[in-house]
């Protein structure tokens, strides 16, 4: 049976690293897991082309929101937020889309602390940013605001905090430094782009930080988040807590977690 992440570029992705990991270490013999870059475009041909030893689809930049228009079928979730990175075979042959990157953050940020009725802070605009606002709703937050560099990405993702049930307000870029300061503050935009807002927030230590980078990490958000006391969630936590759910999507086998998380720990401190 095979497995792969979609995207482009991807020849960065640990995936493969995380997912291999986890079909060893459960005695998945004949499981293999691969990465394939994959422009938007063509991503109908090569979901088309694909025979039936494969289970599954990882799905990635810029992949989240057109993995939809190939599904046969579309989780809640998925169709709530209108992003899934996760695309499942079905025995007939159709395809189920999910988005396991809301699960993921949702455990990962619970087992910060995270309590309903906190203050949300979003940087960014883009697929991870719609998994926020999901997360963000199980987690009974009591307000969201979204922050990003372009006014009309904030304004697209209105339809998707009403769908969520969510109360969203907008926030200016050059106004990131003060609404930095929530309970909970998620940063979905490229390298460098939150670097200068490092020296300009004044942290506060009951504030938990998640962001989705990895490499290079820490970043200097991460950095100057930690010298003042917060509790940070790095890329990584994510990496593995998205990937967890979409193993026992694909294998239907629980996820050897542990040996997961080795195998990940061991590839970021590889020379």
């Amino acid at each position: 049976m095979r497995a792969a992440v979609l995207g482009k570029p991807i020849a960065h992705s640990l995936s493969p690293v995380i997912h291999n990991a986890g079909y060893a270490a459960a005695g998945l013999t004949g499981w293999s897991y691969t990465a394939i870059e994959c422009a938007e475009a063509e991503l109908p041909d090569r979901v088309a082309g694909l025979g039936p030893e494969w289970a599954g689809l990882s799905l990635t930049m810029p992949l989240k929101e057109a993995a939809l228009r190939v599904a046969g079928e579309v989780s809640p979730v998925a169709a709530a937020v209108g992003a899934a990175n996760t695309l499942v075979r079905r025995a007939d042959g159709s395809w189920y889309a999910d988005n396991t990157d809301v699960t993921g953050m949702v455990r990962v940020l619970g087992e910060t602390g995270v309590a309903p009725g906190a203050a949300v802070t979003v940087l960014g605009a883009g697929g991870t940013a719609r998994a926020a606002l999901a997360a963000a709703a199980r987690l009974d937050a009591a307000t969201v605001t979204v922050v990003a560099r372009r006014p009309d990405a904030v304004e697209e993702l209105r339809p998707v905090a009403a769908a969520l049930g969510l109360a969203m307000i907008a926030g200016a870029w050059a106004d990131a430094p003060r609404y930095a300061t929530a309970d909970l503050v998620v940063s979905t935009v490229p390298k460098r782009a939150a670097d200068h807002l490092a020296d300009e927030v004044a942290w506060r230590s009951g504030t938990v930080l998640f962001d989705a980078l990895y490499d290079p990490w820490p970043t200097p958000l991460a950095a100057a988040a930690r010298r003042a006391g917060c509790r940070i969630v790095s890329g990584l936590d994510l990496l593995l807590a998205q990937a967890v759910g979409q193993f026992e999507q694909f294998t239907g086998v629980t996820a050897p977690v542990d040996a997961m998380r080795t195998a990940l720990a061991a590839a970021r401190t590889a020379p």
